[in-house]
């Protein structure tokens, strides 16, 4: 059996564009841990406001993603990069986001 290595290239592949929605539900889900405590750890967020960032009704400006990336101890800019490219996505803005 082999085992497939991911990066952010195999998973687009695989599953489709990487979203803040998706980033932020498969690290509570990993850390089973339930929304309301995430939002807890994200400085007493609402679990309707987390259910909203995992669903993607909602996106959170580049200032919050960075908070919540450092909130949970993940890489900052690439929290920020995912926002501000499902903000370009909902936009119809076909481009794409790298920030170095």
């Amino acid at each position: 059996m082999t085992t497939k290595k991911y990066g952010t290239k195999e998973l687009e592949k695989d599953f489709g564009p990487v979203t803040f929605a998706k980033l932020l539900l498969t690290y509570r889900l990993t850390e089973e841990i339930s929304q309301e405590d995430l939002g807890k750890k994200l400085g007493g967020l609402s679990r309707g406001v987390i259910c909203d960032y995992e669903k993607g009704r909602r996106t959170p400006s580049p200032e919050k993603a960075a908070e919540i990336a450092n909130a949970l101890g993940e890489i900052e800019s690439y929290w920020v990069q995912i926002a501000l490219q499902d903000y370009l996505r909902e936009h119809n803005l076909n481009y794409k986001v790298k920030l170095a």
